[in-house]
């Protein structure tokens, strides 16, 4: 981290950070309710396995392809302005969503493309959103904001997925959605009122490739960085359909529907929460090292739906997995803020989520042919078997084994929920959602 990039941020977390935590807080509430929503809208309209893998595919295949773009962007734009046009784009797609299925009898077509809509604001937002976090507060103050900002947007996840559930199985899953946009719109509001004004203007140098070369060269000199993103490309695809996929089918057939589900996300989120208040103590010094010894549980998830283990065994591993996660995407963040200039954070976090979703639309959309093909619980095997190997392998990086917490910071930051998440000096984001 350069001594100019941390002398331009504000010496304790202040309107920026507040707005920043609010904002996630009713986006996370909305989000993840309409995920669930999204998946047995399909399935009430007469989708199977396939249909939900395809329109869940159509999500993330924009994230793949305008990453890098929107990442650019938020290192030459002022990013708030990024992060709120995102939120309009999601506002609407999600509000046409809701209203096509609660009007009855929306078309996959339809479907695939309002949630690709949404999916391309993400992937404008993810970039920008990470840089104006890590630039809202100093030094001194990052252990204990990033720390609380970590726990808010958790307990939202946990009440957004609960709440989800709960809604679906009460009443037509297109309130969800409908709620849903709602959420991005008030968020939008309030991420209009965020403050640029102690970032440096930025010299956009030689054009937008420019940029995105710049950013790759930052990206690649770092084999602990592109190692583990490499690792979290397999880690996310699999967590993915899993959890996408097969989770609400599994749900369906073996559970009683949607709430069960509903509460073995809650429980994940809850898991997060553990492990966010667990990161405010412990502060480990190998911070990669740790971070990727706390991948391997990520593949429990997937197992326990193999089984299928009964409701409130799953939400057990779904918790354990939840807190292994925070102790990685904690330690990640610390790392990217410990190494990375902010006025290329955005850049360089676009290669990292780029890295981290770029399988999971091919993964979304083959765990209907594959379920068929070799069948449910064993296509959930794959998924775990598929974590454990390469988490094991990126562990061979002497980068990962060896890097670690410079002396002189001391200070925790904010993990990524995609359940994508990638890694710097010491450890391992999601953004899935």
């Amino acid at each position: 981290m350069t001594v100019a990039a941390t002398a331009s941020r504000p010496p304790h977390p202040g309107r920026n950070y507040r707005l920043l935590t609010a904002a996630a807080i009713i986006t996370g509430l909305g989000t993840h309710g309409a995920l669930i929503a999204a998946a047995f809208a399909v399935l009430k309209a007469g989708g199977d396995g396939g249909d939900v893998g395809l329109v869940a595919a159509a999500r993330t295949a924009p994230l793949v392809l305008f990453l890098l773009i929107g990442g650019a962007i938020a290192d030459r734009l002022p990013r708030h302005r990024v992060m709120v046009a995102a939120n309009t784009l999601n506002c609407l797609s999600q509000a046409a969503f809701a209203w096509l299925v609660l009007a009855g009898d929306p078309k996959l077509w339809q479907m695939m493309l309002l949630t690709a809509l949404c999916g391309t604001g993400q992937a404008f937002f993810n970039p920008a959103a990470e840089g104006m976090l890590m630039s809202s507060v100093s030094r001194e103050q990052a252990s204990r904001a990033f720390a609380l900002f970590r726990m808010a947007t958790q307990g939202a996840t946990i009440g957004g997925a609960a709440l989800g559930g709960a809604m679906i199985a009460a009443m037509d899953p297109g309130w969800v959605l409908a709620v849903d946009a709602a959420a991005f719109a008030v968020a939008g509001a309030l991420r209009a009122f965020l403050d640029v004004g102690h970032i440096p203007p930025r010299t956009p140098g030689g054009g937008l490739l420019a940029d995105m070369r710049d950013g790759w060269q930052e990206f690649i000199g770092r084999p602990w960085l592109w190692s583990i993103v490499a690792q979290f490309s397999v880690v996310v695809a699999a967590v993915g359909a899993a959890e996408s996929v097969y989770g609400p089918l599994v749900a369906r057939d073996e559970l009683g529907g949607a709430r069960p589900w509903g509460f073995a996300l809650a429980a994940f989120g809850a898991g997060t929460l553990g492990g966010a208040l667990l990161m405010t103590r412990w502060k480990p010094r190998r911070l990669l090292l740790a971070g990727t010894l706390c991948v391997f549980p990520l593949a429990l998830p997937s197992a326990g739906l193999a089984v299928p283990l009964p409701v409130g065994a799953l939400c057990a591993v779904m918790f354990v997995s939840g807190v292994a996660i925070e102790v990685f995407g904690v330690s990640w963040m610390t790392a990217m803020h410990q190494e990375i200039p902010e006025e290329k954070l955005s850049r360089v976090s676009a290669y990292d989520w780029f890295g981290s979703v770029a399988m999971m639309p091919v993964a979304t959309a083959l765990a209907g042919p594959v379920e068929s093909l070799v069948g449910r619980s064993e296509a959930l095997w794959g998924c775990a078997a598929l974590i454990v190997l390469v988490t094991g392998a990126v562990l061979f990086v002497p980068d990962v084994r060896r890097l670690t917490r410079a002396p002189e910071i001391t200070e925790v930051a904010v993990g990524k929920d995609r359940g994508a998440v990638s890694a710097d000096a010491e450890g391992s984001v999601g953004r899935l959602g």
